[in-house]
C-alpha cells in the first residue's frame, strides 16, 4: 500500500513557475511536470523595465506582470532563485527587491513558494554544482526539449529552477512526510 500511495503521489502534474528575480530583466518560465524528465515547457521569458524609469516606477511594473503571469498560467508551485551573494551592492539591491516581490506575490496568489541557491539549481539541473551558464541552458534545452538552448540566460535560469523544484519536491515531500510521521 506504502508504494502505490508514493505512485499516486508521484504521478501528479504540477504548474512550477520559475523567476530569475532582476529588476531591469526577470526571467520567467512556466513548466508543467511531474519531474525532471517528463516536464514541458508552456511559456519563457523576460520581464524588462526601462532603468530611466524611477524605481517604484520599475517595481509597480515588475509587480503587474508578476501578477499577470501568476493569474494567467495559476501555477501550484513558483521556485524563486535566493539571492545568495553579490559583489556589487546596486545589483543585490535590485535583485533583493525583484526576489522579494516575487515571493510576496507568489505566497499572496496561495502558490506554494521555494528557493534555491545558483549551485543547488545547477546541481539538480546539469549534476555538477559548479556548471556554467551554457552547460546549464544545454540541459534546460534537452530536459524541456527545445529545439535550441532557451535565451535569454534570465530565461534559461528560470526554467532551471522549475526544474530543480521537479527533481528535487518528490524528495523533500518525502523527508517531510517522514519527519511529521515522528513527531
Amino acid at each position: 500500500m506504502f508504494a502505490s500511495n508514493l505512485a499516486d503521489r508521484a504521478a501528479v502534474s504540477r504548474r512550477v513557475l520559475g523567476i530569475d528575480p532582476g529588476l531591469t530583466r526577470c526571467g520567467f518560465a512556466v513548466v508543467d511536470g511531474r519531474g525532471p524528465g517528463s516536464a514541458t515547457a508552456v511559456s519563457l521569458g523576460v520581464i524588462r523595465t526601462p532603468s530611466s524609469d524611477e524605481l517604484p516606477a520599475r517595481l509597480a511594473s515588475l509587480r503587474r506582470e508578476l501578477v499577470d503571469l501568476i493569474t494567467e498560467y495559476e501555477p501550484q508551485v513558483v521556485a524563486v532563485e535566493r539571492v545568495f551573494f553579490q559583489v556589487n551592492v546596486r545589483t543585490a539591491m535590485s535583485v533583493g527587491q525583484a526576489s522579494g516581490l516575487a515571493l510576496c506575490e507568489a505566497a499572496s496568489a496561495g502558490c506554494e513558494v521555494v528557493q534555491y541557491t545558483p549551485n543547488e539549481v545547477k546541481d539538480a539541473v546539469a549534476g555538477y554544482g559548479g556548471a556554467s551558464k551554457e552547460q546549464v541552458q544545454k540541459m534546460v534545452q534537452t530536459r524541456l526539449r527545445l529545439s535550441k538552448p532557451p535565451r535569454p540566460a534570465d530565461a534559461a535560469d528560470a526554467a532551471a529552477l522549475a526544474l530543480c523544484y521537479l527533481a528535487t519536491s518528490p524528495m523533500s515531500r518525502h523527508i517531510a512526510a517522514a519527519t511529521a510521521g515522528r513527531r
